[in-house]
């Protein structure tokens, strides 16, 4: 299950609402928000995290792994693996496999 962002909130409320007053201040609501979330761009960790999960995918298309493999494989703590491995999985380019008490990862 994905995140509703304030955005998409937002347009859903004033689906339901229709016309009127709460409807013009919420879509005023919305371009500020919009304004806002456009101004920013990824930050140097998260554009390193981009590749980091690239690099793991190409990784495991050579055969699963466990976080921990993973991770001493790419030189970064089981942590990050594990996070960066999370976000792969929610976004179903990996998968996550239960062997025994071992969780291996492979590519979905």
């Amino acid at each position: 299950m994905t995140k509703m962002t304030y955005v998409e909130a937002i347009d859903l409320a004033v689906i339901a609402l229709g016309e009127g007053e709460a409807t013009d201040r919420l879509l005023a609501l919305r371009e500020q928000l919009a304004k806002r979330g456009s101004k920013h761009g990824m930050t140097k960790t998260q554009k390193e995290n981009v590749d980091l999960r690239e690099r793991m995918v190409e990784a495991l298309a050579n055969g699963g792994m466990t976080a921990t493999e993973l991770a001493k494989k790419m030189d970064i703590s089981v942590q990050k693996a594990s996070a960066l491995l999370r976000q792969l999985v929610v976004a179903e380019r990996v998968a996550r496999v239960k062997e025994g008490k071992v969780i291996r990862f492979e590519v979905a």
